[in-house]
C-alpha cells in the first residue's frame, strides 16, 4: 500500500496562523524526545551539532516522536553533503544546516538535499527509511516536496549576506543563532546585548524581504517574547537538557542549604 509522509516544516509554517514554538532535544534519548513530543509544542529540534546524537539515536528519536502531532527538525553537524544525505535517508524530512554565512554555502546545502540533476544527494531510497524502503510512491521524483531546508545564520558575515541567503531557491526558512552570532561580534555569551538583538532583527528584515520565514533561538522568555513581537515566524524556547539542569538545581536549592546542611524547615 502506498504511504504518505508527514507535512514538511515548510508546509507547517505556511499553514500556521501564529508563530511556531519549539524546543531542542539534545539528550540523545528517545524517551525524552517522546516526552517533549507530547508536551503540546509545535516543533522539536533534534541536534547533532552540540550533542551526543548519532545517526542511530536520531533515527530512534524520529520513530519515537512520529506518533505525536509535532514536527521534528534535525540539525546537521555541519554543512556537508554526506552528513545531510545520511540524515535525510534516516527519514528526517526537515533539516537545519548550521553556520551558513553566504549564498554559496546556502546553495551547497540546497544541493545536498536534492537528487540530480538539481543536486548531489546520493540515491539510496530502496535502502532507506526516507522512502520507507520504496513504499512512498514517486519518492525520487517528489523528494523535494517532502523535505524542507532551514539554514542557520550565526556570524557577522551571515548577517551581512542574509538577504542573499534567504533568497536562494530551496532555502525554506532561516534560523538565527544568537549564541554564535554574539561570539562572532566579539560579545561572547551576551546573546541579549542590544547590538546582537539588532543584528538578529536585521536578519528578520532581510528574510521577510525575500519572502522567507525566519526564526530564532531564545531560551530567555523575555527575549523570546521580544523576538515574537519583532516578527519571528518560529522560536526555540528551551532544551531538554537545560530544563533538566535548571529543575534539578531548583530541587537542590529548595532542600539543601548553601553550606550543604539540611534546610532548617525540616
Amino acid at each position: 500500500m502506498p504511504l504518505r509522509l508527514d507535512p514538511s516544516f515548510r508546509e507547517t509554517l505556511a499553514g500556521s496562523a501564529r508563530p511556531l514554538v519549539g524546543m531542542w532535544v539534545c539528550s540523545a534519548s528517545p524517551l525524552l524526545a517522546e516526552v517533549a513530543a507530547g508536551a503540546g509544542l509545535d516543533w522539536l529540534l533534534i541536534d547533532m551539532e552540540h550533542s551526543a546524537n548519532t545517526l542511530e539515536t536520531v533515527q530512534v528519536q524520529l520513530q519515537a516522536v512520529a506518533a505525536y502531532p509535532v514536527t521534528p527538525v534535525v540539525r546537521a553537524p555541519f554543512n556537508d553533503p554526506v552528513a545531510i544525505k545520511q540524515i535525510l535517508d534516516l527519514g528526517a524530512q526537515n533539516i537545519i544546516v548550521p553556520m551558513v554565512s553566504s549564498a554559496a554555502e546556502a546553495r551547497a546545502a540546497v544541493a545536498a538535499t536534492r537528487y540530480p540533476p538539481e543536486g548531489v544527494r546520493g540515491v539510496g531510497s530502496a535502502l532507506a527509511r526516507s522512502a520507507r524502503w520504496n513504499r512512498v510512491d514517486d519518492y525520487l521524483r517528489d523528494s523535494a516536496l517532502h523535505t524542507s531546508l532551514t539554514v542557520q545564520i550565526e556570524t557577522v558575515a551571515g548577517v551581512d549576506a542574509a538577504a542573499e541567503i534567504a533568497a536562494v531557491d530551496g532555502v525554506d526558512a532561516v534560523f538565527v543563532g544568537p549564541s554564535d552570532l554574539s561570539a562572532s561580534m566579539g560579545l561572547l555569551g551576551q546573546q541579549t546585548h542590544p547590538d546582537v538583538v539588532a543584528a538578529v532583527e536585521r536578519v528578520f528584515a532581510a528574510a521577510h524581504g525575500a519572502g522567507t520565514p525566519v526564526g530564532v533561538n531564545a531560551f530567555d522568555p523575555a527575549a523570546a517574547d521580544a523576538y515574537l513581537a519583532a516578527g519571528a515566524d518560529f522560536v526555540a524556547v528551551g532544551a531538554d537538557v537545560a530544563l533538566l539542569a535548571r529543575a534539578s538545581e531548583a530541587l537542590a536549592a529548595r532542600f539543601i542549604a548553601s553550606d550543604g546542611s539540611p534546610r532548617a524547615s525540616y
